[in-house]
């Protein structure tokens, strides 16, 4: 496989497609166009009209300038342009799957951030010998947030964790780069 194909691959996989937003917009359209299709047809037969007669509807466009207050004119503006900005943002910001592309060699890897963090989690504990269910690992587009709240008693070199946690990110090797964040939660001593 050629790099463009993998690259191409990679983004497929960690890139969510705007089809539903696309397919939403698209059912909207099509229910207006076919409303406005049953109306004008009503018309040209000479029922009575679901909700307004073509004509009273562009009668009413019309005269709206001079018979609308402006403040429902800008009410309507905004209104409007939400809508406009809530559809441009949907068809041009990405979006992202909850997975990172791991370098290993040559090949695609694409990892689910569940992954990572499990594993990430499993290493610390190996690493520092605190118990698995005493850390928590979350794991973002952009950065890594690690929970570690061991026991009463037991210490803790909070640097030392810090470097297993930053050279086994780095070792991941991911794309996006992440940024980890360490905490250490000790556990509230006093009895009540």
């Amino acid at each position: 496989m050629t790099d463009t194909v993998l690259r191409t691959v990679v983004r497929r996989e960690t890139h969510s497609p705007r089809t539903v937003a696309m397919l939403v917009v698209v059912v909207l359209l099509l229910l207006v166009l076919a409303y406005a299709a049953v109306e004008i047809i009503l018309n040209l037969t000479g029922a009575q009209p679901l909700l307004v007669a073509p004509g009273e509807a562009l009668n009413a466009v019309v005269a709206a300038p001079t018979a609308l207050m402006p403040v429902a004119f800008i009410v309507g503006g905004v209104v409007l342009a939400l809508l406009g900005l809530i559809v441009l943002v949907l068809a041009l910001k990405p979006g992202r799957l909850s997975r990172h592309e791991m370098a290993w060699g040559e090949r695609a890897v694409v990892v689910d951030n569940g992954v990572v963090a499990s594993a990430l989690a499993q290493h610390l504990s190996n690493e520092s010998g605190i118990a698995r269910d005493d850390i928590v690992v979350g794991v973002a587009h952009r950065s890594v947030d690690v929970t570690v709240r061991p026991p009463v008693g037991i210490p803790v070199d909070e640097a030392q964790l810090r470097r297993i946690v930053d050279e086994e990110v780095t070792a991941y090797k991911l794309t996006p780069a992440v940024r980890t964040r360490l905490r250490v939660q000790r556990p509230d001593t006093k009895e009540s």
